[in-house]
This record gives C-alpha cells, structure tokens and sequence, in this order.
C-alpha cells in the first residue's frame, strides 16, 4: 500500500483496479464456501434476469453499465454452464430474448442466502472504514458522468500550459506569423478570400492604422496565435483573424486571447464586439459563448464562408 499512498491520486485508477481484484477474489472464495456455482462476474447479469424475468443483451448493458460486448461473453459462458437460454422476441424476430433456466432458478435460494451474508458482511466492513465509501464513490461516478477525467486532465493542462503563452501587442516582426498563422486556418478550413489578403497584406495599413488592434500570443518568444481588432461602426470593433497554430491547441491559448481581446476593447473605449463565423466551427463557437458572444442578425458580410454573427456587449 505504501506505492499507492505515494502516487496519491494519480494513481486512483490503478489502486481501484487492484481493489476490485481483491475483491473479486474475495468473492469467489465466498462462492465456494457457500457452494454456489453461479460465477462471481455473472451476478450483476443473474440480478437482472432475476428482477425482470426476461432481457435483451442492450437492456441488461444499459442496466449494469457494460458495453454490449462484455455482456455477450459472460450470458455465453452462463449459456455453456446452463444458466440461461436464448430465445427470439416475438415482437422482433431479429432481436434476441434471455432468460434463466429452470437450473439457474434452482440455485436461487441459496445465492439469496449468500449475498444477504454478504451484505451484513460488507455493511460491517463500510461501518468499520468509515461508513462513507458507497456515498462516495455515488458521488464519485455522477461526477465522472458530468465531465470525463480525459477533459479533466486536459483542462488542467490547458490551464498549466496557457499559463507559460504571453500576450503582447502587435510589432512589425510580427508581421509574417500574422499572415502565416491566419492562412494556414483559413486553408485548413475554407479557401482564402479577397478581404482576408487586404488584412494578411497589409495588417498595419488595413487595421492598425484605421484605429484597430493586433494581439499575439508568445510561448518564449515564438506567436503560436493571433487576433484582431478591427473597427466596426461607432464605439464598437469587430474580432476578427483570430487563430491559435496547431502546436499551441489545447493549451487555453485561444481563451487568453480572446479575453485579452475584450480588454483591450474595453480599453480603447468599446461598448460591444462583433465577430463573424461559420456554423461548422463548433470549438471556435464553444469558445466564443465561452466568452459571452451571442448568435445575431447581422447584415451582409463580406466574406463567402460567414454563416453566423455574434456580439457581445461590454
């Protein structure tokens, strides 16, 4: 146990799994000491089939939260010792209907015998550790079902990585990452229009100098994103040409941007952003509300590929 302790909890998924091997082996001595020859692995299957008399395999998967193929195998080996037997659902001849044999059924006195042992025993040993573990691990796996632990780690990645980018305002040696980063989206996605090589261009005569603002995002001293501010009507600019390379993905970056962006608009006397989009972009979109845009009805735009409008006030 002295690993485990030292990992902590980023070993939790190696220390559940020796857990749930002990316990497994916990349970097949308490199989055969009560001389039961239903299977440790078959109880959640044989509980099903017992409380509902009779099930297709995705109605006892969705039950016990198996995938479909870990229940086939364990009703194949129930089928091979007897326990249950297969049969067509009359109400759809291509679905496949299971219940317990007369064999199976026999046995139930006794295995209901052995878990109401069971759970005296295990009451005892919750009481014992401190009475909280089935409330915790409840807690645990809705928590689980909210977010993956995937997205998790991700997002504390995203948030120790995007730590490290630095946000700074636009320089002429900036210059060709700002044309580089940006075309490289546009090709990745849609195809290059006229507006966006006026602004790649020319990004000091066609935004700077009308009023607007670049920021970049440096990971040391190297842009890995990029975004505009371009003046859009009276107190109110439009965020545009905002794109993080695929090295710097993942890692928070757009957010600092785009957060940056609505600062600096602030700053420059703003009372709302705009941007254009394309409904397709679902993470672009994700991060946008993310940032407090909203869907609009704006007016014509000029780009081809723009299908969807957004605003925020500030």
């Amino acid at each position: 146990m002295d690993f485990y302790e030292r990992q902590g909890p980023a070993a939790l998924g190696s220390r559940l799994r020796r857990l749930g091997d002990w316990m497994a082996d916990e349970a097949a001595r308490v199989y055969a000491a009560y001389g039961t020859t239903l299977q440790p692995r078959w109880f959640p299957v044989f509980q099903v089939l017992t409380e509902k008399g009779r099930a297709s395999v995705s109605e006892i998967a969705e039950e016990i939260g198996h995938s479909h193929a870990s229940v086939s195998q364990i009703l194949g080996e129930m089928r091979r010792k007897r326990f249950v037997a297969f049969e067509r659902s009359a109400r759809d001849r291509r679905s496949t209907i299971i219940k317990l044999t007369p064999r199976a059924r026999a046995a139930l006195p006794r295995i209901v015998e052995q878990c109401g042992d069971v759970k005296g025993a295990v009451d005892a040993l919750l009481a014992e550790s401190g009475g909280r573990l089935w409330e915790a691990l409840a807690a645990f796996e809705q928590a689980l079902g909210r977010q993956s632990l995937l997205d998790r780690t991700l997002a504390m990645r995203r948030g120790r990585e995007g730590d490290a980018a630095q946000i700074v305002d636009y320089q002429p040696r900036y210059r060709t990452a700002f044309k580089r980063l940006n075309e490289a989206w546009i090709k990745e996605h849609f195809t290059l229009e006229k507006t966006d090589r006026a602004m790649l261009n020319d990004p000091e005569g066609n935004i700077l100098k009308a009023g607007g603002h670049i920021l970049v995002a440096l990971v040391g001293d190297k842009p890995v994103g990029v975004c505009a501010l371009v003046p859009h009507g009276e107190r109110c600019f439009e965020l545009a040409k905002m794109t993080v390379g695929k090295a710097g993905r993942g890692r928070g970056i757009g957010t600092q941007l785009g957060e940056a962006a609505v600062a600096k608009a602030r700053e420059k006397g703003a009372t709302r952003l705009y941007l254009e989009t394309n409904q397709a972009l679902e993470p672009a979109i994700a991060l946008y509300r993310k940032l407090g845009f909203t869907a609009m009805k704006g007016g014509c735009s000029p780009y081809a590929r723009c299908n969807l409008q957004m605003e925020r006030p500030l």
